[in-house]
């Protein structure tokens, strides 16, 4: 797991803003080529906020960007706040650019991950495979003692290998997992881990407590930080998704537009008066524009849209 420290980021931050301002004198590009040169953490933080700034590129219209980017006395002033406030500004600034994707910073600085609507396979060095969901961000860390993953966001379908003695486990800001031979999912859902074992057995330990608790094939459990919630029965079509298809069963319609919400670019809403009703039936994950206009046949619904990046799921006309 090729990981950088705050410190680097920071400075990289801070040259990323000045070189990118377009007054950056002789004596800064100077500067800039010596700390490149010190360390092989500044060259690697260096190439991924590169991959960043592709993104806000891509994703801003050229005034936001330049306001960003430049700013006259502005800039020079935040300069002087130092690294971890230039950090905080950069950070601000891809959230409003990359609003509709909603990715912490820290996303863009992991091992693997994914952009909305996409999915990605990986194959580890143990033969173990994992299929990432619509934006995820994953590290892999395997070293002589242990097979080791954090999931920084979203969600991941796990296989793991046999024939290796090393413990496999996944760790989230919530907690830790540690498989027995199984085949399992794990998804972050803001300050909670969902467990949802498929085959065999995974150990789940929250991170505060000091014992694990085995959760069984076709159960699903929800972790935070000090508890572990009970386990209840895995919903029908858990992973579907890997299949392109989001399976509902008696599901919360809120839950469908959030979900559905992960593979579409733009903003997707649900009307508070309908946070009641719920919905079953299969959807189509990658167009997400059909599975939107399946509702309104079987919910008093219908959908409200200004443009490609402005959805509401809304009461229907009486």
């Amino acid at each position: 797991m090729n990981r950088v420290s705050a410190r680097a980021l920071d400075e990289a931050i801070a040259w990323q803003l000045c070189l990118g301002s377009g007054e950056a004198s002789e004596q800064q590009r100077q500067d800039f080529a010596r700390w490149l040169a010190a360390h092989p953490e500044h060259g690697l933080v260096w190439r991924r906020l590169g991959g960043i700034d592709q993104q806000l590129a891509a994703a801003t219209p050229a005034p936001a960007r330049r306001a960003l980017l430049q700013g006259g006395q502005r800039r020079r002033s935040l300069r002087r706040l130092g690294g971890n406030a230039l950090a905080l500004l950069l950070a601000s600034g891809i959230a409003l650019a990359l609003l509709a994707q909603q990715r912490p910073l820290g996303d863009y600085l992991a091992d693997y991950r994914t952009a909305a609507g996409e999915q990605r396979d990986l194959l580890l060095a143990d033969r173990s495979q994992i299929r990432l969901n619509s934006r995820s961000a994953l590290d892999v860390a395997f070293d002589d003692d242990e097979r080791r993953l954090v999931l920084l966001s979203g969600e991941i379908l796990i296989q793991t290998a046999k024939g290796d003695a090393r413990p496999f486990v996944v760790e989230t800001a919530q907690g830790r997992l540690r498989a027995l031979g199984t085949r399992f999912l794990v998804r972050r859902d803001g300050d909670a881990t969902e467990l949802i074992v498929l085959q065999s057995a995974v150990a789940a330990r929250p991170l505060s407590a000091a014992q694990e608790r085995v959760i069984q094939s076709g159960e699903q459990v929800r972790m935070d930080s000090r508890h572990l919630g009970d386990s209840s029965l895995a919903p029908i079509g858990a992973d579907a998704w890997s299949r392109g298809m989001l399976v509902a069963d008696n599901l919360p319609l809120q839950r469908l537009i959030d979900q559905l919400g992960e593979y579409r670019s733009g903003y997707l809403g649900l009307d508070p008066s309908l946070a009641g009703l719920r919905i079953s039936g299969s959807f189509p994950l990658h167009d997400s524009d059909k599975a939107l206009a399946a509702l309104p046949p079987s919910l008093p619904v219908r959908i409200e849209q200004i443009g490609p990046w402005w959805t509401r799921v809304v009461p229907a006309e009486k």
